[in-house]
């Protein structure tokens, strides 16, 4: 590879609301770092919640945690790397000596740090990570393999569901990270998956990947209809249901699709203020499990495992329908917001 520049290409966030594209330097490498040259950072739905100062974002801040590119540069210490591989990050730093880190509960832990949330990110050409936190991958396009990130919390969610042989799963939402989860569930356990959604690109996209055993289209308007046949078709409710779509509204209402014995999972991303109120009565009479999933820690070989294959058995081929470069960050953030994209990414090549 050519040599290294002093300076990159960078998007800063100064303040929430408040960013530009600047030039900053280049990260420093320190003896176990990889630094990657970055091809594509994926584009999701946290990023605008960062943007708006929610989330864990710490500030000034450069975004973008969903990495892919090429080895540009190694720390003395490392060896498992060479210059111009492709690989892919795990965004996660952790302390590995708090409380929870002692424990084996690195995701929990008390100094948790992020790349693109709470340190530099790859919205830039350049970003640094620690060897022990880069993967290689072969198959997966630049696009493609930005999924690998959220297919790493999917498989960690599927990891605190453990779903017994047989489940019957009821997933509300059908974007990207639930398209990931609902095909994993189906893969381990022969899980029975219906994804209710409304009627739109993402649940076209849903049907292509074949990412469920059935599909309920949702009316924006009134879904009260769509709702009841999901009651009347399956009166005992479900062995789990997954909220996957950031709305403190559905997911309050998730409860009641829950069987007795069951698990709810919440799995979207949420307002900070968000509230949702459940009669603990039900949660006691029923033995209803209600189970957070947050990120990931050690997931990215799995997630490798099910995409990045000649023949994967997970499909994410267009989930990313839009790709933008840094200068239209703007005009990206607003496909984020309308929905207009089901994922994007920020592309240098």
């Amino acid at each position: 590879m050519s040599a290294l520049p002093i300076t990159m290409k960078a998007l800063r966030y100064e303040k929430p609301f408040v960013h530009a594209v600047v030039d900053i330097p280049l990260p420093v490498v320190r003896d176990n770092d990889v630094l990657i040259k970055v091809d594509a950072c994926g584009v999701c739905g946290t990023d605008l919640h960062i943007h708006e100062g929610e989330f864990i974002a710490k500030f000034p801040l450069v975004p973008g945690h969903e990495v892919v590119g090429r080895v540009a540069a190694v720390g003395k210490d490392v060896k498992a790397f060479k210059l111009g591989e492709r690989v892919v990050a795990d965004n996660s730093e952790l302390c590995g000596e708090c409380f929870y880190c002692r424990r084996g509960k690195a995701l929990l832990c008390e100094h948790f740090n992020a790349h693109g949330v709470t340190m530099p990110g790859a919205f830039a050409e350049y970003c640094a990570y620690p060897a022990g936190k880069v993967f290689h991958i072969t198959h997966l396009s630049p696009v493609d393999a930005t999924l690998l990130e959220p297919a790493s919390c999917a498989a960690h969610g599927l990891e605190k569901i453990r779903p017994e042989i047989g489940s019957s799963v009821l997933m509300f939402g059908a974007g990207p990270t639930g398209l990931v989860l609902a095909q994993l569930l189906r893969n381990n356990g022969g899980c029975h998956v219906l994804i209710a959604a409304p009627k739109g690109s993402k649940m076209a996209l849903a049907k292509q990947l074949d990412a469920a055993d059935e599909y309920i289209e949702l009316d924006r308007g009134d879904a009260t209809p769509q709702f009841e046949k999901i009651k009347a078709d399956n009166p005992y409710g479900f062995d789990i249901v997954v909220e996957a779509t950031g709305s403190a509204k559905i997911l309050e209402d998730s409860i009641n699709y829950v069987r007795r014995g069951g698990k709810l999972v919440v799995y979207g991303v949420y307002n900070n203020a968000a509230r949702v109120t459940w009669p603990p009565s039900k949660i006691f009479g029923d033995e209803i499990t209600i189970l957070g999933s947050f990120s990931e820690t050690y997931m990215f070989p799995t997630a490798i495992a099910y995409l990045d294959g000649p023949s994967p058995k997970v499909k994410v081929h267009g989930i990313v329908n839009k790709t933008f470069r840094l200068e239209q960050w703007e005009e990206c953030l607003e496909a984020i917001r309308n929905k207009s994209a089901i994922k994007a990414a920020i592309v240098f090549e």
